[in-house]
């Protein structure tokens, strides 16, 4: 799988307070692409930050009707991935990508 591969699965890290609660337990959430499976997120995670995966759980976020200066939209459907990491591991966002 070559990087661009694994950067157009893996979108962007989650920092909400309730991803970065997950920390706690080993876990790290991500937004990746809707097409991306669970094997293929595994292997882009261990790929780019050099860590081993125990586990990928995923769920579709739905898009929400909003309304935009009067008008109906959509907002789009969003992939989220949390993945369980080896007890000892972590990821530091603020470093750079190996």
């Amino acid at each position: 799988m070559s990087k661009e591969t694994m950067f157009n699965i893996i979108r962007a890290p989650v920092i909400t307070e309730k991803a970065t609660m997950l920390g706690d337990k080993n876990q790290v959430v991500f937004r990746v692409s809707l097409e991306s499976t669970k094997p293929e997120i595994k292997a882009a995670v261990e790929a780019l930050f050099g860590v081993t995966v125990l586990g990928v759980n995923t769920l579709v976020q739905k898009g929400k009707t909003k309304r935009f200066k009067g008008r109906p939209g959509v907002r789009s459907d969003v992939k989220k991935a949390i993945v369980q990491l080896t007890p000892g591991q972590s990821i530091d966002f603020s470093a750079r990508l190996a």
